[in-house]
């Protein structure tokens, strides 16, 4: 099932808030100080004009751990303005655009309809929806919080990870034309609900879902293999 495009938060329409990039920087591991540095680049600023759309990232942007972050299918990361404040008000605090990293801060999108897939053509580029965002301890380095990555998991509000179709250039004030995903495609925010909740019957579905990276397919097989007898 394909997502829901109708005005939502006063916003006609899906469309681009904020661009948002960051380079790497070290940053203290932990809170009291003892624990050395770590390479991120979590940290992202808004930018004006128009941005160049790369196939593994934006101009201005790059990830420091390309194992676990970046890449062809993690190229840009998207996230809501609408998913934005309720942050804010379940921290208590100001949540800037691009406070959970994200390259691209919208509007007006139901997220909870968006499947894997999924196309959006923003100014002249296309990116096709490829899988939510797992969350690794560094988000709570970003708000000096450590229990952010388990309430990141446990809200429901993934974000979005973008492949990129066709290169080309985007920026603030953009539509976001979707073309839909196909009728076996998963949807983004159940992904994430089973990955974290080790969700078996979802994991069968993702075995005939087409367009996901294929660490999803290796996650899914070892969800329904038949559980292994122990060794003595």
């Amino acid at each position: 099932m394909s997502g829901t495009y109708g005005p939502i938060g006063g916003v006609r329409g899906p469309r681009v808030v904020s661009v948002n990039v960051g380079l790497p920087r070290a940053v203290p591991r932990g809170t009291g100080g003892d624990g050395g540095e770590v390479m991120t680049a979590i940290w992202k600023e808004p930018v004006a004009g128009r941005v160049a759309v790369r196939r593994e990232n934006l101009d201005g942007d790059r990830q420091a751990d390309l194992v676990n972050h970046g890449g062809p299918d993690k190229a840009v990361y998207a996230y809501t303005r609408e998913d934005l404040a309720w942050w804010a008000g379940e921290l208590g605090r100001d949540v800037p655009v691009g406070a959970f990293g994200e390259n691209l801060t919208i509007a007006g999108l139901d997220t909870a309809g968006v499947v894997v897939g999924e196309v959006w053509s923003i100014g002249s580029a296309r990116l096709q929806v490829a899988q939510p965002r797992i969350p690794c301890f560094k988000l709570g380095i970003r708000f000096a919080d450590r229990s952010l990555p388990r309430r990141f998991a446990a809200a429901g509000r993934p974000g979005i990870y973008l492949r990129v179709l066709v290169e080309g250039e985007l920026g603030a004030g953009d539509a976001i034309d979707v073309t839909p995903g196909a009728p076996a495609a998963v949807g983004v925010s159940a992904l994430a609900r089973a990955y974290h909740g080790h969700d078996a019957a979802v994991a069968a579905t993702v075995l005939d879902a087409p367009d996901l990276p294929a660490s999803w397919y290796d996650w899914a097989r070892e969800r329904t293999a038949p559980r292994r007898r122990s060794r003595s």
